[in-house]
């Protein structure tokens, strides 16, 4: 079981990495990026058990916060074939992306409290 967190973590740290590098033409670039960055970093820490499970939990949140506010007005869909025709395109990614950290950070924190928890 240990191994598939481990996969689950490195995959999710090229796939936060992949997310900082498709942030560079956009026109909030710096705060996506630090977002993702702060979504890669939590992954390789979760790799070499340097957080608590609290820590995690409040990441989950913050990125689950994220998700609620950059939920676009009108749903357009994510359209990854021709690039952002519209802001709501752009706030459906930003907002699903969240999401996607949200629930991660989640995993991490369930699965570094039950680590800690077997070994009392």
């Amino acid at each position: 079981m240990e191994t598939f967190f481990k996969i689950f973590a490195v995959v999710f740290t090229l796939l936060f990495g992949y997310a900082i590098a498709v942030q560079f033409n956009d026109p909030d670039a710096v705060k996506w990026i630090l977002i993702y960055f702060a979504a890669a970093l939590a992954s390789v820490l979760f790799l070499l058990k340097k957080l608590k499970s609290g820590i995690y939990f409040f990441l989950s949140g913050f990125f689950i916060m994220l998700f609620i506010l950059y939920w676009p007005e009108t749903w357009e869909g994510v359209q990854l074939d021709h690039g952002m025709k519209t802001v709501n395109i752009e706030e459906g990614r930003e907002s699903l992306g969240s999401l996607i950290a949200g629930i991660v950070m989640l995993v991490y924190g369930f699965r570094t409290r039950f680590i800690n928890r077997s070994k009392i």
